[in-house]
């Protein structure tokens, strides 16, 4: 599948390498996809979450694979906004600025405690570079890995397909859709912070995941 490119765009100077990683992707994702969305609709998709790490990509080594699971998440919402695809399961999206700490612990325990029984998904308003240190050593600390996590931007299809909305400290930046359940949390930003001061945000997250489960009626993993 062939990726368009202009002089401008950030995948005309990539390299031999990225290209055929690109093209591979666009195979996996046409095959997981296939009597849901074209080619031409998957091969837009993966060029353009491609572009949103190039900018601030520090490695392009793994930009083809950060471009296929974001692609992968995205065509997934807009499979579920579309009436393409649903299997009834709960989606909670958890926001914050960088997409850096709070909202990639949040998703963390999410993930472990809801099982398949819920999708999350997590972005920011500002994504940053990679993710909080601090963060990944308080997560941890508790058996969870985030390490392979990277801070990504929300993008449209992602927040209208979501049943609730987690925001964090991103104020007017986060997005508003009508008829969405939306929730704020309010807990201090690891940026900067040593694990000691983490620990405590790492907690109270852990602690309102569950809650939130809960309320949604989905059974602790």
């Amino acid at each position: 599948m062939p990726m368009a490119t202009s002089p401008s765009d950030p995948q005309s100077v990539i390299g031999l390498d990225q290209r055929l990683a690109l093209k591979s992707a666009a195979t996996r994702l046409a095959r997981d996809f296939e009597g849901t969305f074209g080619a031409e609709t998957i091969e837009r998709f993966l060029n353009s979450s491609y572009d949103q790490f190039a900018d601030r990509a520090t490695t392009v080594n793994f930009l083809p694979l950060l471009a296929e699971r974001f692609a992968r998440q995205r065509l997934q919402a807009l499979a579920k906004v579309e009436g393409r695809s649903s299997d009834g399961r709960p989606v909670v999206l958890f926001l914050c600025t960088h997409n850096a700490g709070r909202s990639q612990m949040a998703l963390g325990f999410f993930d472990r405690y809801a099982g398949d029984a819920a999708i999350g998904w997590s972005g920011g308003s500002e994504p940053g570079p990679e993710i909080n240190d601090a963060a990944v050593a308080a997560m941890a600390e508790r058996g969870i890995d985030i390490s392979t996590e990277y801070p990504k931007p929300w993008t449209d299809e992602v927040v209208r397909a979501a049943d609730v909305v987690i925001t964090m400290g991103c104020g007017d930046a986060c997005p508003i859709f009508p008829g969405k359940r939306y929730e704020e949390w309010t807990l201090e930003d690891p940026a900067g912070l040593e694990l000691s001061a983490v620990r405590p945000v790492r907690d109270e997250i852990e602690r309102r995941v569950l809650a939130l489960l809960d309320e949604l009626q989905v059974r602790h993993a």
